[in-house]
């Protein structure tokens, strides 16, 4: 994807040099609030999944397509949608997504059952996909001055980092005093905002005719992704050695693979087989897929235990996670940013990973009756401290040294992978949750008047189990890490004489 002068392929009037155009800036704000909207959409209705399972009589075992069948949709298509974007154009595709999404929130504010609502999700993850592609090519394109660049980055990136926080106490305050359904149906009006501005603000060139979309590679991957998820959710009710659930996984095995064997041949594959032959960039694919396999286990497990089992209020939910996003933050900007250009990024991605295996390990020793302040809090900021550790490296290793007619493929790479660790971890760590809370109570509940005192102990029980495979799979990600991200410190590489990371052709 090529990038124009700024006169040309962004607002009229801007220049070349970067000069000042007020209409960039709204611009700017267009583009950031479609951003957060995807963002939010990923963690806001954590908070109110527990309102909504038992409105729409879900069973612990499907809860978790709430969140996978929204990053299912967003990871498998991401890269398809910044195919469709230089096919369409970009405006036209941002236009599309922000409608498709306002659409589909709308429809699962007013899901009359489970099924409705995991549909209305996964249409929501099609729409982003197409959707955050098309924006990030936008201000790319937008704003070409190495000055205003930068500063239009810092907003998008902060804004973008800052979702997560935004979706858990927004969730909160919706559903507290409203109910769960205004967690979708608050993107329609923040759609119909962005919609009209980039109607007056944005402007773009027509799409490229000669890209292509790789349709055979779209219905491998994402057919792949679904039947192992799939399996993994089957799992609970089924066991592990079920014929169907063996029978997912190994088609959802068997579809990845032929996904792989495809792209080596396709004429415009989805991912080129050139991105991943580099081992640093590789480990920085495969660690994020682990790493995040743990995080989003742990948002879900954490918002039933604060909600279910010590009484918080949805909002009072929301506010606990904050912690964690401030100690993500810290870690990402305070910490790696100005650590990273002096160290090699494996020297902050493998403590990272090490500090978020820790902090998952102490919530393991939770109880019923464990405290927020002495407990849980700890916990959270080892976890938040050693992500942002580590993801901030990945992104930026990842995305080093590539040709530019790659940098957008890449980029959307490790977003896909932060999706599916996501959605596969959501269901596998929510399946062995379940599964061993079951068999707590049906080994401990000998009477009915035990009740009120085992079912919250084997809950808990569930979600240390689950938490200990986080944490084992997180230790995995630190062990991948070290073997696989060899890159040298930019700074040492500079004053050798070598580049840090070699281009990739």
């Amino acid at each position: 994807m090529s990038i124009g002068r700024t006169g040309e392929a962004g607002v009229p009037g801007s220049a070349p040099d970067g000069g000042a155009d007020a209409h960039r800036w709204w611009a700017l704000v267009v583009i950031a609030l479609a951003q957060l909207m995807v963002v939010l959409d990923a963690t806001i209705v954590n908070i109110a999944l527990p309102s909504a399972q038992h409105a729409l009589h879900m069973s612990d075992g499907n809860r978790q397509w709430v969140i996978t069948a929204y990053s299912l949709g967003f990871g498998g298509l991401l890269l398809l949608g910044g195919r469709i974007a230089d096919l369409a154009g970009r405006k036209r595709t941002f236009v599309t997504g922000l409608v498709g999404f306002a659409a589909v929130s709308a429809l699962g504010g007013a899901s009359t059952s489970s099924g409705m609502l995991f549909g209305a999700r996964a249409l929501q993850g099609v729409c982003a996909a197409v959707l955050a592609p098309s924006a990030l090519s936008l201000l790319t394109t937008t704003f070409t001055g190495p000055r205003e660049r930068g500063k239009a980055f810092g907003v998008y990136g902060a804004l973008a980092g800052s979702g997560s926080a935004i979706g858990f106490v927004v969730g909160g305050v919706l559903t507290e005093y409203l109910n769960w359904r205004w967690c979708l149906y608050v993107n329609v009006p923040i759609a119909v905002v962005a919609v009209l501005g980039s109607v007056t603000l944005l402007h773009d060139r027509p799409g490229h005719r000669e890209a292509r979309l790789d349709i055979p590679g779209v219905l491998l991957g994402c057919g792949g992704l679904v039947a192992i998820v799939y399996g993994c959710s089957e799992a609970q009710p089924r066991g592990w050695t079920d014929p169907l659930v063996l029978s997912l996984l190994a088609a959802g095995v068997l579809l990845l693979t032929l996904f792989v064997r495809w792209q080596t041949k396709a004429p415009s594959p989805l991912l080129p087989p050139h991105i991943v032959r580099d081992r640093t960039r590789a480990g920085c694919f495969l660690t994020m897929t682990l790493a995040v396999v743990g995080m989003f286990g742990l948002f879900l497990f954490m918002t039933y235990y604060l909600q279910v089992i010590l009484g918080y209020s949805p909002l009072k939910a929301g506010l606990a996670f904050l912690p964690l996003t401030a100690a993500i933050t810290t870690g990402s900007t305070q910490i790696s940013a100005r650590l990273l250009h002096h160290v090699p990024p494996r020297l902050l991605m493998v403590p990272g990973t090490l500090l978020a295996t820790c902090g998952l390990l102490l919530l393991t020793r939770m109880t019923p009756h464990s405290s927020y302040a002495g407990e849980i809090l700890p916990a959270l900021l080892l976890m938040g401290l050693g992500m942002g550790l580590t993801f901030m490296p990945i992104f930026a290793t990842a995305t080093a040294g590539v040709a530019p007619r790659d940098s957008g493929v890449t980029s959307a790479t490790v977003n896909t992978c932060q999706q599916v660790g996501g959605s596969i971890g959501t269901a596998l760590l929510n399946t062995i949750a379940t599964s061993s809370a079951a068999a707590y109570i049906t080994a401990h509940l000998h009477s009915p008047a035990a009740k009120p005192t085992v079912v919250p102990a084997g809950v808990v029980h569930g979600y240390t189990v689950a938490i200990r495979v986080a944490a084992g799979v997180m230790l995995l990600a630190a062990l991948t890490a070290t073997a696989l991200v060899t890159a040298k410190a930019p700074k040492h590489a500079a004053r050798t004489g070598t580049p840090a990371r070699e281009p990739v052709r």
